[in-house]
């Protein structure tokens, strides 16, 4: 589709970036003199991008070619290489501004009442405005360069709110790890776009989509697999999902920003951006598909052992980026299946994650679960809320997760081959282990007999902080239907990803969803089997299995990365610098102490004497005449 030059509002779509970075440029460089309204500043740039974006996407809605471009200026000019800074406003990118700017409000509002008593409010509503700012030039510019930059941008100001509590050891080794396994994938991005540029002269998305047809089979290849290398990283999918969990250091309502609806979903976004590239790489799509239902296994195992409730959730959000990125794998059958999901997610998972933070406000920071107990008494608002995320968590009718989850699986199965059933078998599998693992939570957190260490006194928290989840609630419970059967993204995003064809089902849609629905029951009945008719014991048992043992430890994820990655580099490091230190650097100080000693020597031959030089001569006339003749009479 031909991209047009944005005419009316839509020319002015840069103020949607430049809002929240003006927002954080204020908070950050005016100081203190900005403590007393500062939040209130950053919750109102995110607040008016997000009613600028609904005016866009209303115009967008009615050009007959929705897909415009915005020209800023030139980035990058030098020799062949000619980058000029845009943005470009589709129905892709201007679903994910809605996510971003819409539930990123909500988040913004909440943290008012969450931070209220930090003393650095102000700088973390600058560090959320910057992380808003960045996502958004992500998700809008068009090219990959523009893409990129966003990207990094993403990386720094989740560094800087992982780590927000920098004093706290455990925040600032999150932080770092989040930081170091981030920069991994964006290698792989990187390589790609120097390989798109190498090959094809440019890196605009016009550009490069235009000819990526034109390349050999293998290169393509390789674009598309250091493409996902990147969104591995950025979104917390195997091989490099181990920093996600760690990241649950920083505020509650960090998590909720990265890990629901903005960061862990970029790598979603640049694959389904990509789609004219995986659609030309079979290979690459398949690994794409492997990816995405081993992680959604190893999300769904590990979530099953935690007693941290901010990890339990963050591995969830593993789990279901999995189905997303195993949707995006299946190409045309999958983008806008993976896309709905995602949508759905930033609601649910947003509205767990701030009900996660209510608890916690209630119960003086206290994350585990284990320490909770009979709360849905005491906070009546937080449990409703976190309950019906829960149930569109687990994908009970007619809540969210039912439509999205369960198109997943459907166009998984209708592969029709081995490959599909494995793939339809991982999704199925992972939704009853979803179930067991967040009923065990609600279980142990709002039912049973209070566990609460003395002092605490569990209260609601303030209506500043429960408004955003009922709005929050109120998506996970229409999110899926109005995003599937009533409003159908498929219609929207058809300008994007071309006229779906109508799938071949294998089996019945409705069969599908009574099988998955049938699993998560019994999911669900063997969490209260194992948990709810049980006393949940307030030290967590030392003896476990060797199931338990390694799903508490993340399937010894760090242990593997420690081994194959971190060891060895360790060994090379201390080989170089033992190399260094006694082979180069043995060298230079031996030839410099040969050289300094030699000329010691000889100074000493330097008497100052004059008999002594004369002497000196003598012998060496008597030595040169002695030659002389020896060879004359030779």
């Amino acid at each position: 589709m031909e991209t047009l030059p944005a005419e009316g509002l839509l020319a002015s779509s840069w103020l949607l970036i430049a809002l929240p970075l003006v927002g954080a440029a204020v908070l950050l460089l005016g100081g203190r003199r900005t403590d007393r309204w500062g939040h209130l500043l950053g919750t109102a740039t995110v607040v008016a991008a997000f009613v600028l974006g609904l005016l866009y996407t209303f115009e967008l809605s009615g050009l007959q070619e929705p897909r415009v471009s915005v020209d800023l200026f030139t980035f990058i000019s030098s020799g062949d290489l000619d980058v000029r800074a845009g943005l470009l406003y589709d129905p892709l990118s201007a679903a994910f501004v809605l996510l971003i700017t819409g539930v990123g409000s909500l988040i913004h509002v909440y943290s008012i009442g969450y931070m209220a008593h930090d003393p650095a409010r102000r700088r973390f509503f600058a560090y959320l405005n910057l992380f808003v700012a960045a996502m958004l030039l992500l998700v809008l510019g068009n090219s990959f360069v523009a893409l990129y930059v966003g990207w990094e941008g993403v990386g720094l100001a989740s560094y800087l709110l992982i780590a927000f509590w920098y004093t706290r050891p455990a925040a600032a080794t999150a932080a770092k790890k989040a930081f170091i396994m981030n920069r991994v994938g964006d290698v792989g991005l990187a390589l790609a776009i120097f390989l798109m540029f190498a090959q094809l002269g440019t890196t605009d998305y016009d550009g490069v989509f235009g000819e990526i047809g034109t390349l050999a089979g293998g290169t393509v290849t390789a674009i598309g697999l250091l493409l996902l290398l990147g969104a591995c990283g950025k979104s917390g999918q195997f091989p490099l999902q181990a920093w996600l969990p760690d990241a649950m250091e920083g505020p509650t309502p960090v998590s909720a920003l990265i890990h629901a609806a903005t960061m862990v979903t970029a790598g979603v976004y640049l694959i389904a951006r990509c789609a004219p590239i995986y659609d030309e790489t079979p290979t690459a799509r398949t690994v794409v598909l492997a990816v995405g239902a081993l992680t959604l296994l190893i999300g769904a195992i590990a979530g099953c052992a935690y007693d941290d409730i901010k990890k339990v959730l963050a591995y969830s959000t593993v789990s279901q980026i999995g189905y997303m990125f195993l949707a995006v794998g299946l190409g045309p059958a999958g983008y806008v299946a993976g896309l709905a999901h995602l949508y759905a997610h930033g609601f649910f998972k947003a509205g767990l994650f701030l009900g996660a933070g209510s608890v916690m406000h209630a119960m003086n920071d206290q994350v585990d679960m284990r320490r909770y107990g009979g709360l849905w008494k005491k906070m009546p608002i937080t449990f409703a809320t976190f309950g019906l995320g829960y149930l569109a968590l687990i994908g009970i009718f007619p809540l969210a997760g039912y439509w999205t989850k369960d198109a997943i699986i459907e166009a998984a199965v209708d592969l029709g081959d081995v490959w599909g059933w494995v793939l339809g078998g991982a999704g199925i599998l992972g939704a009853g282990l979803t179930a067991f693992y967040m009923t065990r939570l609600m279980l142990m957190t709002f039912f049973g007999r209070p566990r609460w260490e003395e002092g605490v006194h569990p209260h609601e928290s303030p209506s500043v902080m429960t408004v955003p989840m009922i709005v929050l609630a109120v998506g996970s419970v229409a999110s899926g239907f109005l995003l599937v059967s009533l409003f159908p993204l498929t219609d929207w995003m058809e300008p994007v990803f071309g006229e779906p064809e109508e799938p071949a089902h294998v089996i019945a849609p409705l069969t599908v969803a009574l099988i998955v629905t049938a699993v998560s029951l019994v999911g669900v009945l063997l969490a209260w089997l194992f948990v709810g008719r049980r006393e949940v014991p307030v030290t967590a048992p030392v003896r476990v299995s060797p199931v338990t043992r390694a799903a508490r430890n993340a399937l010894y994820a760090d242990t593997i990365n420690e081994s194959l990655f971190m060891r060895p580099g360790q060994w090379l490091t201390r080989a170089l610098v033992f190399f260094d230190n006694r082979g180069v650097d043995g060298a230079v100080n031996g030839m410099a102490a040969a050289l300094g000693g030699s000329s010691s020597r000889l100074g000493r031959t330097q008497t100052g004497f004059v008999r002594t030089y004369a002497l000196g001569m003598l012998g060496g006339a008597v030595l040169v005449a002695g030659a002389l003749l020896a060879v004359t009479a030779g």
